[in-house]
This record gives C-alpha cells, sequence and structure tokens, in this order.
C-alpha cells in the first residue's frame, strides 16, 4: 500500500508546483490566483492518486483554497490511512 498523503507531504507538492519553500505555502491562497495553471493541477491530481486518493480536477475547481484542497483530499484518504493518522494524533 502507497504511504498515505500527509499535510506535509501536500505542502511539499505545492510548493515544487509554485517554486516555493513548502513552509511558504499559504493555505489560504486560491489555487488559481497562487499560479497554478491545468496542467499543473492535473500533475498534482495523478501524484495524489499515487498515494490513494481519489479526487478529479472538477472537484478541485470547485475548491477556492488550498485549505479546501487538503480538507478534500484528507477525507479522501483510503480508510486505512486516515485510521492510522487517528491512531497518531491520539497518540
Amino acid at each position: 500500500m502507497p504511504a498515505p498523503l500527509t499535510l506535509d507531504g501536500f505542502r511539499a507538492d505545492l510548493a515544487e508546483f509554485l517554486y516555493q519553500r513548502p513552509d511558504e505555502v499559504d493555505l489560504e491562497d486560491s489555487p488559481l490566483l497562487a499560479g497554478l495553471d491545468s496542467l499543473r493541477i492535473v500533475t498534482l491530481i495523478e501524484r495524489w492518486r499515487e498515494t490513494g486518493v481519489e479526487v478529479n480536477f472538477v472537484e478541485l475547481a470547485e475548491c477556492t483554497s488550498f485549505t479546501q484542497w487538503w480538507h478534500l483530499l484528507s477525507t479522501r484518504q483510503p480508510r486505512q490511512a486516515r485510521q492510522e493518522g487517528a491512531d497518531r494524533a491520539g497518540a
């Protein structure tokens, strides 16, 4: 099973395409206003699908911030990955 997508991994993926450091990514930014075009978004979707997250372009396009993206992606994590994340949070 592939490693689950984490918030740190999400930030790192965004930073790569925004030419920033992960700590510079403002999750309240609009993806389109931040500089992501449709090709980069599709590339990110494919990367995230490799972690088991099923999401499509239209779903992301309806979101107005990276925070909304993360909320959508985190709820789409495979069940086992969500459970492992909950176990780590409770430890």
